[in-house]
């Protein structure tokens, strides 16, 4: 007989629920975060597990690959889409387990896409270096704001990142603003030298794949707008068509219509927004860059306005970009825009 699992999961523990084909409940109980405890409860079911489903929570790396690991099948399911009959009164971890097991033997189950576990690290090294990005930015504004408000000057974010600690006694006459333009610049100083890093370290990395190649031959995208969509987008035959990548990349509408009349919106949210903020940075490059892409944005914003317009060709570059990667061939603008 077969059986089927589902994983509720959390931060410090999980609620492990195994059903039969008929839906029988074979066991059911919330377990600690701890491998050896979920393997051992699991083993009895071994042979007869068809698949798993793990929830796709912020911390589903280690258990998915700890149980891709001691060759179970894994499931990982896409809460967004997941979606149960709303007149029940009473939901829990016990019931959301279950449902999760349910879907899959019914073969409805919502999945998410498992990122293989030897690309990950780059990709999160990628997100560690935004991250550190938006730090630097936060601080160069706050000390050109305190420089502004305590002297009047307004410095650019270049001229910031240039400032010596010792300039700060000739911008400041009181030592507890000096010591604070100090730390500002201490701060910016080592976050630069971390990106420093980080950039140095991916791009050691990335240039053997050939879709970095050939993502740079787009006009205006630069080494780290390909190392993102190269990393973010992972193996782009995942996706079966265009469409579901310019989906998953946030560049279409969420809407709903009916009788040609819109009823709602969607979860605009759904898809990757490291993919969303990629594309939306290429369509301002690409402005400047590439004559065709400007004509075909002046042409939309002269119709809607600025932002409908970079979006429109947001979505287009994603969808160049995805040939791209998936048949290894260079950027022809002409293909493009004709």
């Amino acid at each position: 007989m077969k059986a089927y699992a589902g994983i509720d999961l959390h931060s410090t523990n999980n609620y492990l629920g195994i059903i039969d084909e008929t839906d029988r409940r074979l066991f059911k109980k919330k377990l600690p975060n701890c491998p050896k405890t979920i393997l051992s409860a699991l083993k009895p079911f071994k042979k007869k597990l068809v698949g798993i489903v793990v929830e796709s929570t912020f911390n589903w790396y280690w258990l998915v690959d700890t149980l891709n690991e001691n060759g179970y099948k894994i499931h990982l399911a896409n809460p967004a889409a997941i979606k149960q009959y709303e007149g029940l009164k009473h939901t829990d971890d016990q019931r959301d387990s279950f449902w999760l097991a349910h879907m899959l033997r019914l073969g409805i189950l919502p999945e998410g896409y498992i990122y293989p576990k030897s690309q990950r690290p780059l990709r999160d090294l990628l997100r560690r270096r935004g991250l550190l990005v938006r730090q630097r930015t936060a601080q160069i504004l706050s000390l050109q704001s305190m420089i502004s408000r305590n002297r009047g000057l307004t410095l650019t974010g270049n001229e910031i990142k240039a400032l010596l600690p010792r300039l700060m006694k000739d911008l400041f006459d009181h030592k507890h603003l000096v010591l604070a333009g100090e730390t500002s610049l201490a701060t910016i100083e080592f976050l630069g030298e971390r990106i420093r890093v980080i950039e140095k370290e991916a791009l050691s990395l990335a240039r053997r794949c050939r879709a970095f190649t050939i993502l740079q031959t787009m006009p205006g995208l630069g080494t780290i707008l390909a190392l993102t969509i190269m990393l973010e987008a992972g193996n782009i035959r995942r996706f079966p068509s265009v469409g579901d990548y310019s989906s998953y990349c946030r560049c279409v509408k969420s809407e709903r219509f009916s009788n040609g009349k819109k009823k709602g919106t969607g979860n605009r949210k759904n898809g990757n927004k490291y993919l969303g903020w990629a594309y939306i940075e290429l369509a301002n490059f690409t402005i400047r860059h590439c004559p065709h892409a400007n004509r075909f944005y002046q042409r939309k914003k002269a119709n809607t306005n600025g932002i409908v317009a970079r979006k429109a060709l947001s979505n287009k570059l994603a969808r160049a970009s995805y040939y791209m990667m998936r048949d290894n061939v260079a950027y022809d603008p002409n293909k493009l825009f004709s």
